[in-house]
């Protein structure tokens, strides 16, 4: 499927490259509200999708995520997205030493707005998403393996193709 700007995802179809993003309004993992719109015409935002706090791939990811957060944070704004609570967000953060936000999704709305849900999961894909300074999307990737780590060096890349 030939996806255009104008295209908007379904509930299980990603949106498209091009489209306005929609605006992303959720609570952190110390429920301060964070909201996507804040940042429009100031910087990008690295929107980061993963299942589940605890499981392993997404540990692993987010361990890694942290420790090189500055190398994407240069260039935007980056966080992290779950159907998880704050709360298991906040016991996450805590016990792996986690610098970047985790925004809790747990109506599925942000989600669902931006095509990422697996529904026989009841669990988002494994996905990032880049809204560049204006509020358009930029660049999409869905792990085609769940349970595969994403490739942060063709994030890093994508994000300098912005700067």
């Amino acid at each position: 499927m030939t996806m255009t700007a104008s295209h908007t995802a379904s509930e299980t179809t990603p949106i498209a490259v091009g489209a306005a993003a929609p605006d992303v309004a959720l609570p952190d993992q110390d429920k301060k509200d964070w909201k996507l719109s804040a940042f429009k015409g100031q910087k990008p935002v690295v929107l980061f999708w993963y299942p589940l706090d605890w499981s392993p791939t997404c540990t692993k990811e987010n361990a890694c995520f942290t420790q090189d957060y500055s190398r994407f944070g240069k260039y935007a704004e980056v966080v992290a997205i779950s159907i998880d609570s704050t709360w298991s967000h906040k016991a996450w953060q805590e016990k792996m030493h986690l610098k970047h936000r985790l925004l809790a999704d747990m109506q599925r709305k942000a989600t669902k707005d931006y095509g990422l849900f697996l529904p026989a999961a009841n669990i988002s894909q494994r996905a990032t998403v880049i809204i560049d300074k204006n509020g358009k999307v930029a660049w999409v990737k869905v792990e085609a393996d769940i349970t595969k780590e994403r490739d942060y060096n063709e994030v890093e890349e994508q994000l300098k193709k912005l700067a």
